[in-house]
């Protein structure tokens, strides 16, 4: 009798662990909701994103010595850096959506986040390792800086060719976050 016991008290840990891994297998959020978080977590990045171009060009143009110049650059790129992984982890926090291929979209957004605040960040390190005597060679550094973040932020880029779940094109179409 004691076998019978073991052999039914081990087919209900075994049928209970079923569960538990089938649970954990779904219950990512909806392709709308997910869409949602994504969108929340990049409108203020886009806001600030642009907040930093405008800055930079400004900067760029601007009547101001090299070392000030160098000082809010630092300070722009240092933002954008910390506005991008903030967006990361946002879409970190938003899960992985229940979508086909759903761990891969996520991916895709969290890697390419953290690309461009990478790029942000050797900027910003490049700006802060140039000289402000000459001001000729500075806001020639400041250029080939900017050059290479443009390059380095194209190459991060979302590659949306793998990204064919249709539930989340119309998610994204279709949330008020996404407008």
């Amino acid at each position: 009798m004691r076998t019978c016991r073991a052999s039914a008290a081990g087919k209900f840990t075994v049928v209970l662990a079923t569960i538990v891994v089938l649970a954990g297998c779904g219950g990512g959020p909806s392709p709308r909701a997910w869409a949602a978080s994504v969108c929340g977590a990049l409108a203020p990045w886009r806001s600030e994103i642009n907040k930093l171009t405008s800055s930079t060009d400004e900067q760029m143009t601007a009547q101001t010595t090299p070392a000030q110049a160098k000082e809010n650059l630092v300070r722009l790129f240092d933002g954008a850096e910390q506005a991008s992984e903030a967006a990361r982890r946002k879409v970190e926090k938003a899960g992985i959506p229940e979508t086909d291929n759903g761990e891969t979209i996520s991916a895709g957004f969290r890697s390419s986040l953290g690309k461009m605040r990478d790029a942000y960040g050797r900027a910003r390190d490049t700006i802060d390792d140039l000289g402000t005597g000459e001001a000729t060679a500075f806001y020639d550094g400041v250029r080939a800086a900017v050059e290479t973040l443009n390059k380095e932020y194209d190459a991060s880029a979302l590659d949306t060719s793998k990204l064919n779940s249709e539930e989340l094109k119309q998610a994204f179409d279709e949330v008020p976050e996404c407008r």
